[in-house]
C-alpha cells in the first residue's frame, strides 16, 4: 500500500504583513449559533499535527486549542445567534461572526486569510479568501479548531438542559435523532426558524 505523505501547512501567505486567519463553525446546523474564530500565529509556528478541524478527533482538537491559545499572537472567539441567523440568514452571519472575531482581537491584522471563497469586507483590512483554507495555512486551521470547539462546547452545555435533541451526539446538525426531537418536542430558541427543520423526515407519533 502507498504511504501517503501529508503535505505541511503554510505558516503564511504574505511575507510582510500581519496575517490573521479566520474560519467558521455551524453553518450546516438546525440548533444554535454559529460561531467563528480569528488566530494570528507567529511566523515561526509550527506543528505537524494541526490540520482543518474536520480531519482531527476531539482529543486532537482540545489538544491543539490550548497549544493554539497559548502560542497565538492573538486570537478570538465570537457567536451569532440562531435569531440574528434567521433575520440577516446564514452566509451573512457567517461574515458577521468573523467580523466580531477580527474586531475583539488585541492586535490588529493586516490581512485577514478567510476560509471559503466569499467574504464581506472588514473596514481597512484587506483580505484573501482561500478555498479550503483550513487544510492548506496554519493560521486558517487553527481558527478552524478554536471554532469548532468553542461551538461543540456550547452545545454540550445545551445538551444538559434539552437532552432530548441528542446535540451532545449531533452538536445541532441534521440528525435523523434531532429532527424525530423537533418532531416529537418542538423547536427551541435555539433552533433556526429559516431553516428546513424537518427535511424529508417521516415519523409516526402515535
Amino acid at each position: 500500500m502507498k504511504k501517503i505523505i501529508k503535505t505541511p501547512l503554510k505558516s503564511y501567505f504574505s511575507k510582510d504583513l500581519l496575517e490573521a486567519g479566520c474560519d467558521e463553525a455551524g453553518r450546516g446546523c438546525l440548533a444554535g449559533p454559529v460561531f467563528a474564530a480569528a488566530v494570528i500565529l507567529p511566523r515561526d509556528f509550527t506543528s505537524n499535527v494541526l490540520d482543518d478541524s474536520k480531519k482531527l478527533t476531539f482529543k486532537q482538537r482540545i489538544s491543539l486549542r490550548l497549544v493554539i491559545q497559548t502560542s497565538a499572537l492573538a486570537w478570538s472567539v465570537a457567536q451569532v445567534d440562531a435569531q440574528e441567523i434567521d433575520r440577516i440568514n446564514i452566509l451573512n452571519a457567517s461574515f458577521a461572526a468573523m467580523h466580531l472575531a477580527i474586531q475583539t482581537l488585541h492586535l490588529r491584522p493586516e490581512l485577514l486569510l478567510i476560509d471559503g471563497n466569499r467574504f464581506k469586507e472588514y473596514p481597512g483590512i484587506p483580505h484573501q479568501c482561500i478555498v479550503k483554507g483550513d487544510g492548506k495555512f496554519l493560521s486558517i486551521a487553527a481558527a478552524s479548531i478554536l471554532a469548532k470547539t468553542y461551538r461543540d462546547d456550547f452545545m454540550l452545555e445545551m445538551d444538559k438542559k434539552l437532552p432530548q435533541y441528542n446535540w451532545k451526539k449531533n452538536k445541532g446538525y441534521p440528525t435523523k435523532k434531532h429532527r424525530e426531537g423537533i418532531a416529537m418536542f418542538g423547536a427551541t430558541p435555539l433552533h433556526r426558524m429559516s431553516f428546513n427543520l424537518l427535511g424529508q423526515l417521516k415519523i409516526d407519533l402515535y
